[in-house]
């Protein structure tokens, strides 16, 4: 090895990509790189760690005065020019460079460059000189700031700003849909990704004209067709899909936030809406509006501890468990019917009952005892009974209830005995009961009652009978 460095060609090799690199950046805009020239600036993330430790470690034993071992600073220097160029390969596939990616650029290949410098300083033995120790403290500060950008380019501009203080980040009483509501939850979960910095797909979602001119893979967001918006498609993804978005590591939407997305797409995706533009009985209304409502898990921090094996021991082919969030003991209840119906595994989940903030039991043929469970789940908030054999004595046991946001109980024998209990859920948001034999006067005095209410009672009976005397195809079916 000794023999290896003594050697010209170790010199070469350093002025070599010294020249190199500089060539990158001064004939930048001329450059076009081959596919696989292209691909190995993707090992960038993976290099860059080296020269930083090797670098340090040499600047130290420089700095105090120690002698640099050749092996050491060669290894260092070389690492340093393999991750500039690296990253300047990377760099290249971005369309459009944001500030923070050419100063991070810019300072990398500073820092690959001084530190060659020291090396051929290093080779005439003059490494003690003042120059010398000068060039070891700018690398030490060099290192820093390129550090610092390639943070802000990986987790956002603000990734080492101080917490922002709550009330800054209140929504404002009436506030536009898109510039206070659909930028905040973009710049949170989609944004780190998709800057001038960082184009990811080709994509900005860092202002509208870019929202709507889409990336790579297509239209981003159709205005008023949320469905076939790629934006949303990604969002519904499976979470072990490579194309779910935001990808395994970022913090993913939440439910609010998805549905937010889509509401606002499919009402055109306009950046001049404001909340108090909606009329009732839009859900954007609602989703909005609970924003401002405290932090989720911290309502939770109170609840049971939960074990993870009592979470498995309850659960089934036919039942699935799962925590709202990774770190909160706020559980989510999926049931689905089994060839042969058993209520035990139900009945069973009284052991968490005051855990359960979601249960889903549609389509089962419950009885009274799984109501009895259910109205153990005083901490319910979310419960769907839809196509169940639900009556109004088994509504009126859902009373203890006083958390439940939202029920489905469409396609069920209710009737309209079963309001009087409803009416007695204060913090009931979201109702859907059509199919039910709640009467439409009844229905009318509850809304009246309950006009914050949002009541899904399926599609009006005339604007149905409308358009099926003018749906051609039943037309043409008849003939």
């Amino acid at each position: 090895m000794t023999h290896f460095l003594k050697s010209r060609w170790v010199d070469y090799i350093i002025l070599g990509l010294s020249v190199f690199l500089i060539f990158c950046l001064v004939f930048e805009s001329y450059i076009e790189l081959p596919r696989f020239v292209s691909w190995l600036g993707r090992w960038h993330p993976l290099v860059l760690h080296f020269p930083i430790v090797l670098l340090l470690l040499a600047i130290f034993l420089g700095l105090t005065g120690r002698e640099v071992p050749r092996l050491l600073l060669f290894t260092a220097v070389l690492s340093a020019l393999i991750t500039a160029i690296s990253g300047f390969f990377l760099g290249k596939e971005s369309l459009v460079k944001g500030d923070l990616l050419l100063w991070h650029q810019w300072l990398g290949a500073g820092v690959a460059l001084v530190a060659a410098v020291w090396y051929a300083l290093s080779k005439i033995r003059e490494e003690k000189m003042v120059l010398a120790k000068t060039l070891q403290g700018v690398l030490l500060v060099l290192i820093g700031f390129t550090g610092h950008y390639g943070g802000m380019v990986t987790h956002g501009e603000d990734f080492l700003a101080l917490p922002i203080e709550k009330k800054q980040k209140e929504l404002p009483e009436n506030p536009l849909i898109y510039g206070d509501v659909v930028t905040r939850i973009l710049d949170e979960k989609c944004v780190s990704c998709h800057n001038p910095n960082k184009q990811k797909g080709e994509l900005l979602l860092t202002d509208l004209a870019n929202i709507l001119k889409g990336g790579e893979n297509g239209n981003t967001v159709i205005p008023e067709n949320s469905e076939e918006s790629e934006l949303i498609k990604r969002l519904h993804l499976p979470i072990e899909d490579e194309e779910h978005m935001p990808p395994e590591g970022k913090t993913p939407l939440t439910d609010v936030e998805i549905e937010i997305l889509e509401r606002w797409i499919a009402l055109g995706a306009s950046d001049t809406v404001r909340l108090s533009g909606l009329k009732e009985p839009e859900p954007l209304i609602g989703l909005i509006r609970s924003l401002r409502e405290p932090d989720p898990s911290g309502k939770w921090a109170d609840f049971p501890k939960i074990a993870d094996s009592t979470l498995q021991n309850l659960s089934s082919d036919y039942l699935s468990i799962n925590r709202v969030a990774s770190n909160t003991d706020a559980l989510s209840v999926d049931v689905y019917l089994a060839p042969e119906y058993d209520s035990k595994p139900i009945t069973d989940l009284k052991r968490v009952a005051k855990n359960i903030v979601e249960l889903d039991l549609s389509g089962l043929p419950i009885a009274s005892a799984e109501i009895d469970m259910v109205s153990l789940c005083t901490n319910l908030e979310w419960l769907e009974l839809d196509k169940t054999p639900v009556g109004d004595e088994d509504i009126e046991k859902l009373i203890p209830l006083e958390h439940l946001r939202l029920l489905k109980i469409y396609e069920t024998s209710i009737n309209d005995k079963s309001l009087l209990a409803l009416k007695k859920l204060k913090n009931l948001k979201r109702l859907y009961l059509w199919g039910t034999g709640i009467s439409d006067s009844a229905l009318k005095e509850f809304n009246k009652e309950r006009p914050n209410m949002l009541v899904d009672n399926g599609i009006d009976p005339e604007t149905e009978a409308f358009f099926v005397a003018n749906d051609t195809i039943v037309d043409n079916k008849e003939e």
